[in-house]
């Protein structure tokens, strides 16, 4: 199946494949919860530095965008051996201090959507973990890459 075919929750997806090994199975033997937090931090990672974005910028301006909250929806197990394809958006960014990305989780041999998130991240100083407004390069940056919701 096509990514194309894929019921993806917004148009021009961030992709990423994810093939579940047994590093990812827990004692019930599905892929554990925290192994899917693992790949919503991988995948944005990948996506701001396809932007862009690489963390020696972040230490360049003394910035960082930390996780504020996650909404985590866990919607059917996955298993080892599957294959899913993990995407990402950014849904809202105020070039302030807060943006919103959206992660959507499909495994293509069901078609179905095994896990969703919407994390809040926070823009704060690396030196003192403050909340420091948006350099002009995260604005420009996240801001274009903002869809419009």
């Amino acid at each position: 199946m096509s990514e194309q075919t894929l019921c993806w929750m917004h148009d021009n997806p961030f992709v990423l494949e994810w093939q579940i090994d047994e590093t990812h199975i827990d004692h019930y033997e599905h892929v554990n919860n925290v192994a899917y937090v693992a790949q919503v931090e991988k995948l944005s990672w990948a996506h701001s530095n396809s932007l862009g974005l690489h963390f020696s910028d972040y230490k360049t301006l003394n910035r960082a965008m930390v996780i504020k909250r996650h909404e985590l929806n866990y919607n059917l197990p996955t298993h080892l051996g599957d294959k899913l394809l993990c995407a990402t958006w950014i849904i809202h960014c105020d070039s302030k201090l807060t943006l919103k990305r959206q992660f959507q989780f499909i495994c293509p041999k069901r078609n179905k959507t095994v896990f969703d998130a919407i994390t809040t991240f926070v823009c704060v100083s690396l030196d003192k973990g403050a909340p420091k407004r948006m350099p002009v390069e995260f604005s420009d940056i996240y801001g274009k890459a903002s869809i419009a919701l």
